[in-house]
């Protein structure tokens, strides 16, 4: 956890202060940096994705991040957990529980989505102020385990208006929302890019043709993510204020292209390099763990019923 906390630290001092925001016109360069980091290590390219979307979700809501922090975004809702904001006096009570808290015991603050009486909020609290409990084994995942995505119960001091962000449904509301959810799909790119990387260390030094083909697939759906998240990126520069109403399609397109492209790279990179890597070599192991259980947070049946609907309702493609 220290050697993450570490990693995660640099990110935020030394990338951070000069990633492009979505929209800017670099957002290319966003993604990449993104999938950069995932590549080395999917749990910490997660921790990076969090910190990175939180810092431009505060900056969509006009908001400053607190100065040296460690940020992430914990807004999974679930019938199980839930987390509410009652209005008191001084302000707000946080209380409940929330599944799938990425950086529990590494980051110091979070955004963090709670049901009000008037709809869902988005709060930026301080993880040691208002986390009172961790649910007890609530991360035993193999997969993405360096995450730590614990299942937390919030309490804790009053949190003041000034920790507010954003107006009621703010969170989903924004065009943001939709450009964060491409990063996410960056870092499935990334991490399919460093099982490919690994991989290929282990190839002999003159593979048979079977392996070669099993290769070129995986690094032509390499090069189908690259593609897509870059038209992706494209899209959101040329209307980062999502006036044409395409933010939506276009991420829940891009996360699909890039999920099914991840999947392939991890069948072709199993069949290419046989049990050996996957059984002799942690790191590729955890890479390949880490990949699928990250690509099973993708809606896919959901998604492509919405993709489906959108495109009956256009009734056309351009």
């Amino acid at each position: 956890m220290s050697q993450i906390r570490s990693s995660l630290d640099e990110f935020a001092q030394t990338v951070c202060a000069d990633l492009p925001l979505p929209g800017s016109g670099a957002t290319w360069r966003r993604f990449a940096v993104l999938a950069e980091w995932a590549s080395r290590d999917l749990s910490l390219g997660r921790l990076c994705e969090g910190h990175a979307d939180s810092l431009a979700i505060l900056a969509e809501a006009g908001k400053r991040p607190v100065r040296g922090a460690l940020y992430g975004v914990w807004a999974a809702r679930s019938k199980s957990a839930a987390t509410s904001a009652e209005r008191v006096d001084g302000g707000w009570r946080l209380s409940g529980t929330k599944e799938f808290c990425s950086g529990t015991g590494i980051i110091d603050r979070a955004l963090v989505t709670a049901a009000t009486s008037e709809g869902q909020r988005l709060f930026d609290i301080s993880v040691a102020e208002q986390v009172v409990a961790i649910a007890s084994h609530s991360w035993p995942s193999i997969g993405m385990a360096g995450s730590m995505s614990e299942t937390l119960e919030f309490g804790g001091p009053v949190i003041s208006d000034e920790f507010i962000v954003g107006s009621h449904e703010f969170y989903l509301d924004r065009a943001g929302f939709w450009f964060g959810a491409v990063g996410v799909a960056a870092c499935w790119y990334g991490g399919s890019v460093g099982l490919v990387n690994q991989l290929v260390e282990w190839l002999d030094p003159e593979p048979h043709d079977l392996v070669m083909r099993d290769l070129g697939i995986a690094i032509s759906s390499l090069e189908a993510m690259r593609h897509a998240l870059k038209a992706a990126a494209d899209d959101i520069d040329d209307d980062p204020r999502d006036e044409h109403l395409r933010a939506r399609l276009s991420a829940l397109v891009t996360r699909r292209v890039v999920h099914d492209a991840a999947v392939t790279v991890l069948e072709k990179v199993a069949s290419a390099g046989g049990a050996r890597p996957l059984c002799h070599d942690e790191s590729q192991s955890r890479r390949a763990a880490d990949l699928y259980t990250y690509l099973s947070q993708h809606h896919g049946n959901s998604d492509a019923v919405a993709i489906g609907h959108t495109f009956l309702q256009a009734r056309s493609w351009n």
